[in-house]
């Protein structure tokens, strides 16, 4: 293949960027355009009738950074495409359209003859989404292509990679899989799963045979090291995955062969009348690198119609003869019916062995008719505690399925493997309960307000309680007027802290200003310096790069439940608003609590924006100016954007730093120590809160509208946040009001 061979992209040219519909794509158009390294060279679509689905940027990259005859292959100048779809839920996909560029670790799966896909980014997309603007994601590209380049691009801790794309299949064995399969006549079955909403099925194997279960043939291979590379796809049939570990240097075939031909004596063998399946597992050591031993043994599995014995009369080592299979040495030509052999790639994963345990706990009070959001390690503990004190009428919303290494922290079993979390928690409910108590599940995403079932759940009831763990669902039900009372439990990533907030009966104080008044308690206080610090370590609980779990022991989890769980009945029987933190000592067992006073919430609208800045915010920012007159003073503003909520939030206000000049007339905001300032803030809030602007005061007397100097700093200012996408905000404190402006350069 030619090196200079490009792929070409279907689609209606446009004629130039005003002719871009897609507000992504012309965010990304006018980004490239400022950026001297992304050279545009056409524009395209897709879609008819006036409906575009998707639009393209074809485009040279020059990233600086790509050594020259770099091993991996990529050049300092590379053609791609910038693919936007019309939904802004998806990704834009970036590809490669070199005929000749490289197949390398973490690009996406892709059909045959098809440009290579960059992924670009390891988190979920709706955490992408939401501090995604076009100059990251242009930078994002050339770090992409830079560390392929050199070879750096797979974290040395991350585990190797995966040797084929995760399938639409997971297979999960017993935990102690080897020991069974040594056992005298050891055979298996296996259990099929429920097709989920996301397209996976899960399937158990399991020893022996029973009603309702289907016995397979199985084959264990061991095969050869092979080196980490590309991911391959996922092959329909034998004779594709032969040719794709023929690629790596394995030869499955003579494997099969190996294995199958001395299974038959002289005698032969009688076809069996309950295997109507083969599952091929193979266990194959991958290594980081030539050099260096097997790191860890992938497995994967491979389901085929017929027996081990009809499989063996395809590969050309068997021959059927009066109703026995015989071994085929009369054979001169080679067979070639295995080729054809459909088969289903499947994901193997494994139960873990760890076990799990119930808090029991009681209580008199009938409780609300409630909702909880987020069934996973704290929710499904709470939602158990409830249940069996027989506090409150459930009803669960999640849309997670459990997973093997899930039962060392949830309170599901071995056989709930492969079935949803909310029914799951509900057939538990079920079985300790009967029908003394309800628990009604519901397997949707909790943000879908359009799902009716999830938005009677959230509106109807007394309460609503989200352990759901990010920051998605309370985010964006701070804006549905007509929801229930809500309240928010999470723990520390380190396990060692748990947080509750709730609103106020009347719900004047929404979890999203709640979220904004602890950021600023953890910023202000001994409490916070080291909250949120990262957990200890993390795991890979699967082969996606997206697989991360944190290492958490259960006790933990279970200590803050319990806690929880009381606190949030306890809040719930008083109509203000609650912030309450939990600290505990990790070597005494000691907790301390720290109780943070909620403050109201304000809002102004900013064109597509909406700011929200609580009284607490208000009041210091007051307190600054009436400590500094008759001089003006100021500072910079922390806070946060969520791009997907169309909100910027103002969290704190810090002082003039110690070099700032100030006089009745003029401020001019020093820098001294404010770097570490803002740096402390951001760490202490896990890199929520950042720097957003300025504010300054006015002297008495004077409005709060903008002189000529405040423009011209608020130029200054936009600017420099364009680099980063970003809007920026200035505020003006006057003797009564207070002037708030954004900023933006377009």
């Amino acid at each position: 293949m030619a090196d200079d061979e490009f792929y070409e992209l279907r689609g209606e040219t446009l004629s130039d960027e005003a002719a871009l519909t897609l507000p992504r794509t012309k965010a990304i158009a006018a980004a490239a355009r400022r950026n001297r390294d992304f050279t545009v060279e056409k524009y395209a679509r897709l879609g008819g009738d006036g409906n575009t689905t998707a639009e393209f940027i074809v485009m040279e990259v020059k990233t600086r950074g790509v050594p020259s005859k770099n091993a991996a292959g990529i050049k300092y100048r590379e053609r791609i495409a910038v693919v936007v779809r019309a939904d802004p839920k998806v990704l834009v996909n970036v590809w490669a359209l070199r005929k000749a560029f490289p197949r390398l670790l973490h690009q996406n799966r892709v059909g045959p003859n098809a440009p290579a896909d960059l992924c670009l980014y390891f988190e979920p997309v709706k955490a992408v989404l939401r501090e995604w603007t076009p100059e990251t994601f242009l930078r994002r590209i050339q770090w992409w292509l830079e560390n392929s380049a050199k070879g750096t691009l797979h974290a040395a801790d991350q585990p190797v990679e995966q040797l084929f794309f995760i399938a639409d299949y997971e297979l999960v064995l017993p935990w102690n899989f080897d020991e069974l399969r040594k056992k005298e006549g050891g055979r298996f079955s296996v259990v099929p799963g429920m097709k989920l909403a996301n397209g996976r099925l899960t399937l158990r194997l399991v020893p022996n045979a029973g009603e309702g279960l289907l016995p397979v043939s199985l084959v264990q291979l061991d095969l050869p090291p092979v080196i980490q590379g590309e991911v391959m796809p996922e092959p329909a049939t034998l004779g594709e995955l032969q040719g794709l570990l023929e690629g790596r240097g394995l030869d499955l075939l003579a494997e099969l062969k190996a294995l199958v031909q001395p299974r038959v004596g002289h005698d032969g063998a009688l076809p069996t009348s309950d295997e109507e399946f083969t599952l091929v597992l193979l266990n194959i050591p991958v290594k980081r690198t030539a050099d260096v031993e097997p790191e860890r043994t992938r497995h994967q599995a491979f389901v085929l119609a017929g027996s081990l014995l009809e499989l063996g009369e395809k590969l050309g080592v068997l021959m059927k003869h009066a109703g026995r299979y015989f071994q085929d040495v009369l054979r001169t030509q080679p067979a070639d019916a295995w080729k054809s052999v459909a088969l289903l790639t499947s994901e193997v994963l494994q139960f873990n062995s760890a076990k799990a345990a119930r808090a029991q706990s009681g209580i008199t009070e009938p409780g609300p008719e409630a909702t909880l959001i987020g069934v996973g390690s704290l929710g499904s503990l709470l939602a158990s505690l409830w249940g069996r004190m027989g506090w409150g009428k459930w009803t669960v919303i999640d849309k997670d399925h459990v997973k093997p290494h899930n039962l060392s922290r949830h309170i599901a079993m071995r056989e709930h493997v492969g079935l949803p979390k909310t029914a799951v928690v509900r057939a538990l409910h079920v079985s300790a309960m009967l029908d003394a108590s309800i628990v009604t599940d519901i397997e949707a995403d909790a943000c879908e307000f359009t799902n009716d079932k999830v938005a009677a759940a959230i509106d109807s009831p007394a309460l609503v309680v989200d352990a759901s763990t990010t920051l998605e669902y309370p985010r964006a039900v701070s804006s549905r007027d007509g929801a229930a009372r809500h309240a928010s439990v999470f723990l520390t990533p380190n396990g060692r802290d748990s947080v509750l907030q709730m609103e106020d009966a009347a719900r004047k104080l929404r979890l999203r200003t709640l979220e904004a008044q602890y950021y600023r308690a953890l910023i202000r206080n001994d409490f916070g310096k080291d909250h949120l610090a990262g957990n200890a370590s993390t795991f890979w609980s699967g082969a996606s790069c997206r697989d991360i779990s944190a290492v958490m022991p259960y006790s933990l989890i279970m200590t803050h439940a319990g806690s929880l769980a009381d606190q949030v009945r306890q809040a719930l029987s008083q109509a203000g608003a609650r912030i309450r933190i939990w600290q505990r000592d990790g070597d005494t067992g000691q907790v301390t609590v720290h109780d943070v006073q909620a403050e109201e919430e304000g809002s102004i609208d900013l064109g597509e924006m909406k700011l929200f800045m609580d009284a607490g915010v208000e009041r210091r920012l007051r307190a600054m100016r009436a400590a500094k007159l008759p001089n003006e003073t100021g500072g910079v503003l922390l806070g946060y954007y969520d791009f997907i909520e169309k909100m910027v939030v103002i969290v704190d206000a810090l002082p003039e730093p110690p070099d700032s000049k100030a006089s009745p007339t003029g401020f001019e905001r020093g820098k001294e120590d404010l770097a570490p300032t803002v740096e402390e803030a951001m760490k202490r809030t896990a890199g929520n809160v950042k720097y957003v602007g300025e504010w300054h005061s006015h002297p008495r007397g004077h409005s709060t509208t903008p002189s000529i100097d405040d423009r011209v700093q608020m130029a200054h200012l936009s600017l420099e946040m364009s680099s980063d996408g970003l809007p920026v905000l200035q505020l003006i404190v006057g003797d009564t009001d207070i002037f708030i402006s954004q900023g933006e350069v377009r």
